[in-house]
């Protein structure tokens, strides 16, 4: 089974940038699509971008235009660059496979917290 270590959040006023790196494992991740997930107090865990083996990639409405998934498979590590943050975007940020819903264990992500 895979796993991720996510890094990069912060504190952030809005209209500021941030980078979120996933460092992942595992001989099959080059084949796998990953995506960046996020989650708020009282709301479920939901997609926000995902990247697939040929970099095709998909954005959920609240962040397309701003968001950018991106991976690296030599480093098995996918990125997520945000821009424009909104204090809307303020959540606990994950990465896990997105194909047929996430497979791998939750590792304890990475707090984005963007200030108005």
């Amino acid at each position: 089974q895979v796993q991720f270590v996510e890094s990069g959040g912060g504190l952030v006023q809005a209209g500021g940038s941030l980078r979120l790196s996933c460092a992942g494992s595992g001989s099959a991740f080059r084949f796998l699509v990953i995506g960046w997930y996020r989650q708020v107090p009282g709301k479920q865990r939901d997609l926000v971008a995902s990247i697939d083996r040929g970099d095709k990639t998909h954005y959920a409405d609240s962040v397309n235009g701003r968001f950018t998934i991106s991976r690296d498979d030599a480093k098995k590590t996918a990125y997520l660059q945000m821009n424009t943050l909104k204090p809307e975007d303020t959540a606990v940020y994950y990465c896990n496979t997105a194909h047929n819903g996430p497979t791998a264990s939750w590792g304890q992500g990475t707090q984005v917290t963007v200030s108005s």
